[in-house]
């Protein structure tokens, strides 16, 4: 199994925190937020190297933090030649640059480098080995009709498929909204080029979700845990202030033991 991590876009939302870095390596808690998710995916023994795709304008910026970087796996660097928002690739498209540009032939974890989590990946990665390609979930059913409709919205059967999938619905069906982390068989890759070919959204996955779950069998595997989706400033701050607190948290109970 190879990883993915979606670190092409540049954050207009987050200005003007981002117009010099990029949203995965501004600091969470002292650390920048892709540690955090290459920390878990480290973690993952199935997972056997892992790629970056970015763009052009913060390529640098990338190169400086990987050099800098220690962890037991190989982490490649990708740049998908785009220099502005106005060009930009968009997720899927940069997905499937990266799987053409580096040949990956395996099953693929992919994650948005903009998502936080605090949720351990071994449950989702067993869950994909007695299931198949699935999509992590996340019950929000504390938020109110409003603002679950910002989300990717899934409905489930007993099994745990995808019966139903949404990208921001005016009327939620359900409280389970989509974590931009899939996990997709090698057999299944292929499918990207089937949608992209249909002239479909190339930016936002949930799009792609919407339309992959009437093509295959997806599963969804909720996870117990909290995650921040960093858009902007609010959510930043929000995500900072938590994983601050788990942090402090951590060093207390360590001093006491």
């Amino acid at each position: 199994m190879k990883a993915l991590i979606l670190g092409a876009g540049y954050g207009v939302r987050l200005y003007p925190l981002t117009q010099n870095m990029p949203k995965p390596l501004l600091a969470i808690a002292g650390k920048p937020v892709i540690n955090w998710t290459i920390e878990r995916l480290n973690k993952i023994k199935e997972i056997k190297e892992l790629f970056i795709v970015v763009n052009q304008r913060f390529y640098p910026n990338y190169e400086r933090w990987v050099k800098e970087f220690k962890g037991p796996k190989k982490i490649t660097v990708v740049n998908d030649g785009t220099t502005s928002p106005d060009d930009r690739l968009g997720a899927i498209k940069d997905i499937r640059f990266v799987i053409e540009q580096e040949k990956i032939n395996d099953d693929l974890l992919i994650v948005a480098g903009d998502n936080l989590f605090d949720f351990a990946l071994k449950p989702l990665v067993d869950f994909y080995k007695k299931k198949g390609p699935c999509i992590a979930l996340i019950n929000l059913k504390k938020l109110d009709e409003k603002l679950l409709s910002q989300y990717g919205i899934a409905t489930l059967n007993k099994a745990k498929q995808i019966v139903e999938f949404e990208e921001k619905p005016p009327v939620p069906k359900s409280t389970l909204a989509a974590v931009c982390l899939y996990i997709f068989s090698r057999d299944r890759l292929g499918l990207i080029n089937d949608y992209l070919d249909c002239c479909y959204n190339p930016d936002a996955p949930g799009y792609y979700i919407q339309w992959l779950y009437k093509q295959t069998a997806l599963f969804g595997c909720e996870m117990k845990g909290k995650w921040f989706d960093i858009g902007d400033i609010d959510s930043y701050n929000k995500a900072n202030e938590y994983f601050a607190k788990k942090v402090k948290r951590h060093h207390t109970s360590l001093t006491l033991a």
